[in-house]
């Protein structure tokens, strides 16, 4: 049986006083909790190839990785999103790790958890009714034309998407939902660094526009207080930990492909201000998930990762050379040299940002010995340490390899964390750069459409932020039946959002949904409750 919470926040140097228990499993951490604690810490990122649609253990990896770092004596913590319920019942199923390297208590953590993700659909939800009732009753600059602001379920529900408000008169107009991970709230809390941090960003939410073009901020509807107070407890990062005893803030959820793809800030300073070592991850691929985390995490926190690993799995590598995927787990080291072209373009965008990059190579039951070997003798022609990492199997002792890479290939001193574009870029600027130097495109294009809400947001002068790619994660490309690592495209720019108290835009490609949608068979309905109250199939 794992530790009672106490227990580990014990050997983390947490008093029990900053701690609110949610039963023994799992505590949020005060805030005060940081009051007078520098980062002594050093982040490292774990980022991932182009994944299959089952994914290549990102999370799995963090966690085995934590663990190994355990395993060889070292002081670790894990900084982790909190898993959407969407996907849970999705196609994806659970994202608490797996076999031997996951975070407890599972369930809990999949499902309500300490009920963050309810307080900010709430808190959201709260400021849209607000907004239709000052619409309602004309108490509002807002045009019902000028309208932005959606409301927000966390649920994969694709007859969501787009529809009309009821109401009728002045509040009736399209709209639509996005899914909680997606919401501006989601991203507010997991950028903010204090509450009066969070009342400020709340202030700044561009909720629409008036009939001539001016925005209309929330705090015009007066009730940001109300959210704060319903966010308030959601601010505090939860506690909870590894099957091995590895301590693991898992606080936020946001999407790599529709939202800003990590972890709260808070989480992270955490972990960094309690261990020696903390590793986080970034959503999705180093494309996504990897990417926003330098440019609008770091950016805006000043954090910065002194390492970065790059999963990768044989599965993967033999999808983007062209195996089907009902077919993956048959040998194959023709397919697996093929697709190292997609690895290569993830090393090379890592690259850019001047950390040492290691690549962990997720082993797979049925990987064989010349596959993996192929890999490694490929990161070995380029400079790139490799490890062969058994977290699945072996839990931390599978990561021992891995964890002691990375320590070597850690820098003696830190060094600054260089961007690829400045803020104060035109949008079509930053655009460029993600598009060529990080997805390899041969350049950008921006649809009437998106060129007409960009215009919208110079005029209010709300364009000069750093930007959040909408974008499969399917692909390097915007188009996802493109595998391996595309050239010659165009990326296409359909529309912009605007997460003003976030602090960025959100550039839309391709089909991407900010409401996502269930798989013909969705993971649902796998999951069952035994009459003893257990709950399998998560």
């Amino acid at each position: 049986m794992v530790p009672d919470i106490s227990t580990v926040a014990h050997k983390l140097g947490l008093p029990e006083v900053h701690l609110q228990h949610h039963g023994r499993d799992k505590a949020k951490v005060s805030l005060k909790a940081l009051e007078g604690r520098s980062a002594r810490g050093k982040l490292i990122l774990v980022s991932a190839i182009t994944p299959t649609p089952a994914g290549e253990g990102k999370t799995t990896v963090s966690i085995g990785l934590a663990q190994g770092l355990k395993k060889i004596g070292r002081s670790v913590a894990l900084a982790l999103r909190q898993p959407s319920m969407g996907p849970v019942f999705g196609r994806k199923g659970g994202a608490t790790g797996g076999g031997r390297s996951t975070i407890q208590p599972a369930e809990s953590i999949n499902l309500h958890f300490t009920g963050d993700f309810h307080a900010i659909t709430s808190a959201h939800n709260l400021l849209a009714a607000v907004m239709d009732n000052q619409l309602f009753n004309k108490q509002t600059r807002l045009s019902p034309d000028g309208v932005l602001w959606k409301r927000v379920l966390d649920v994969n529900d694709r007859a969501l998407r787009s529809l009309r408000t009821s109401a009728g008169g002045p509040t009736e107009r399209a709209t639509g939902f996005d899914i909680t991970a997606a919401s501006e709230v989601m991203a507010i809390l997991c950028l903010s660094e204090s509450l009066a941090d969070l009342r400020a960003r709340l202030d700044r939410i561009v909720m629409g526009f008036t009939a001539d073009g001016a925005p209309v901020f929330a705090k015009e509807c007066h009730v940001t207080g109300a959210m704060l107070a319903l966010l308030r407890d959601a601010m505090m990062p939860n506690l909870v930990q590894s099957v091995e005893g590895v301590p693991a803030f898992v606080h936020g959820g946001p999407f790599a492909n529709i939202a800003h793809g990590c972890n709260s800030v808070l989480a992270t300073r955490m972990a960094l201000a309690h261990a020696d070592f903390a590793v986080t991850e970034a959503g999705f691929a180093f494309d996504l998930g990897g990417e926003k985390f330098m440019h609008i995490k770091c950016r805006q926190s000043g954090l910065k990762p002194e390492a970065v690993i790059i999963v990768a799995t044989v599965r993967a590598l033999k999808m983007h050379g062209g195996t089907t995927l009902d077919s993956l787990a048959q040998p194959d080291t023709a397919a697996v040299e093929r697709g190292l072209e997609n690895l290569d373009a993830h090393l090379d965008a890592a690259a850019l940002f001047q950390r040492p990059v290691i690549v962990a190579l997720n082993r797979f039951t049925h990987d064989t010995a010349s596959e993996l070997d192929l890999v490694r003798r490929h990161c070995q022609s380029r400079g790139v340490p490799c490890a062969v990492a058994d977290v699945f199997g072996s839990g931390g002792e599978g990561a021992v390899a891995l964890a002691e890479t990375v320590l070597a290939a850690l820098p003696a001193e830190s060094q600054p964390l260089p961007f690829l574009y400045a803020a104060t870029d035109d949008v079509e600027a930053k655009l460029s750069v993600i598009a060529t130097q990080i997805y390899g495109a041969e350049g950008v294009t921006l649809t009437e459409e998106a060129r007409a809400r960009l215009a919208q947001f110079e005029k209010a002068g709300l364009s000069r932020l750093p930007l959040c790619m909408a974008k499969t994660q399917n692909s390097l490309s915007d188009d996802a039946r493109k595998q391996g690592r595309p050239r010659g495209f165009t990326l296409t720019v359909r529309d912009f959002e605007i997460a003003n108290g976030a602090g960025f835009l959100v550039a839309l490609t391709g089909a991407m949904m900010r409401m996502p949608a269930l798989p013909k068979v969705p993971a649902a309905e796998r999951i069952q409750v035994s009459p003893d109250g257990a709950i399998t199939g998560i």
